[in-house]
Parts: structure tokens; sequence; C-alpha cells
């Protein structure tokens, strides 16, 4: 590792799981290539982490916004060493055929495209560059299921699925995994959970057991599914 740590790009950097990865992942020297959709969102986290690190709006739904975004952060920095595609919403809970349209199509848009989005434009300079770990962040309900979060657990299957099948594409020497978090009081629980969220730990909790868990992925666990305990 270079004296400036890794090259990470994470998305869904604004709140929740994603910006307590951010500060985590900065404060051990690690360089931090960020998105999110909220600008007010992305104009706190370059005050709380200044230095040399790039935050930006980007809806990963929308695929030249992230092409666009990637093009440029690889012209500064060039292929990250870590991709963790971390950005997702959860559905209001409701029965399946209660869903609307527009909000299944948000969801799977957000998770499930805004993942391969995000593959199809930081992939290329990893794969060149022969080196990289892909983190696609699953759920506990991307490997089991809920009712009336039928959506969220539709996304979170279709990213068990990809990334397996993404473990066999990327060459040797890579790794690409789908990483469920575990149970955190963020947002999207307290839509589900209510005031038994607060139960659960809070993302700077969590952050400091997940970030080492992250940085220590390596090609020998390509393929799997794994968990923060």
């Amino acid at each position: 590792m270079s004296k400036r740590g890794k090259t990470i790009v994470l998305s869904g950097a604004t709140k929740g799981l994603g910006l307590a990865m951010a500060q985590g992942l900065a404060a051990q020297g690690h360089t931090i290539l960020g998105c999110g959709r909220s600008q007010q969102g992305i104009d706190q986290l370059r005050r709380l982490l200044p230095g040399d690190h790039r935050f930006d709006m980007v809806d990963v739904a929308n695929q030249k916004e992230v092409s666009d975004w990637a093009g440029h952060c690889l012209q500064q920095f060039g292929p990250p060493d870590v991709l963790i595609n971390n950005a997702a919403i959860m559905n209001e809970p409701a029965p399946a055929w209660e869903v609307s349209e527009a909000e299944w199509r948000q969801v799977m848009e957000i998770n499930v495209l805004g993942t391969a989005w995000m593959l199809r434009a930081w992939l290329p300079a990893m794969i060149e560059a022969k080196k990289g770990v892909i983190v696609n962040f699953s759920s506990g309900w991307g490997r089991s299921t809920s009712p009336d979060v039928a959506p969220y657990c539709a996304s979170k299957f279709a990213i068990e699925g990809m990334t397996k099948a993404l473990a066999q594409e990327v060459p040797m020497g890579m790794a690409a995994v789908a990483l469920n978090p575990g149970v955190i009081n963020t947002d999207m629980l307290a839509k589900c959970f209510g005031n038994g969220a607060g139960s659960y730990p809070t993302p700077e909790q969590w952050a400091r057991k997940a970030v080492p868990f992250i940085l220590a992925i390596g090609a020998e666990q390509n393929g799997k599914s794994l968990s923060v305990s």
C-alpha cells in the first residue's frame, strides 16, 4: 500500500453506512472518491473530509452521470483499489402488489442498475490494471425474505446473483464479493422497524468493525457472499 493508502470509490457516501465508511476509511489515510444524490450531503463531506479526496453529486441510476464522473476521477486518480457499491434505497413497506410502478422502478434502478452502471464505468480501468476488489452491498434480505419489502428483497437477491457472475468474469487476482452489512440503525431500517431500529448499532459503531473487514477482503474471497458480524 502506498503512503497515501488505497484509493476507494464509494457510492451512497453522504449518509448512513456510506458516510460512516467514508469517515472511517479517511481516518486510516485512504483516499475516498465518493458520490451521493444530495448536494447538501456532498458539501458536508467536503467540510468533514478535506484533503486528497473527491466528492461529487451523482445519481447512480443515471448511466451518463456515472460514466462522466468515473472518467474525471480516473483521469485524476487512476484506477481504484476498492470499489464499494453501497448506494441503495428501501421501498415504503407494503405488500408487493400495492407498491407503485414508480417505486418499483426507483428501487430497481438505484439498487440494481446503479450498481451495474458503476461496474460498467470503473471496471475496465481496474481490469486493465489487473487489480482491485469490488464490494457490492447486499443485505440479509438478499439471502432471505420478509413481508412488505419485496422490491428491496428482489433488488438485493439480484445483487447476489450479479456479483457471483461477475466473480467468474474478473481476472485472477481480483475479487468481487457481495457483502451483507448486518442490521444497523439507519433511516432505511427505521422505515421497517420504526422505533425498534434504535436497539441496533449506529453506523459509526458498525464502521469500526466494517472498515477493517472490507479492507481485508482479497482475491481468495472472490465470489463469496460475506457478512460483517
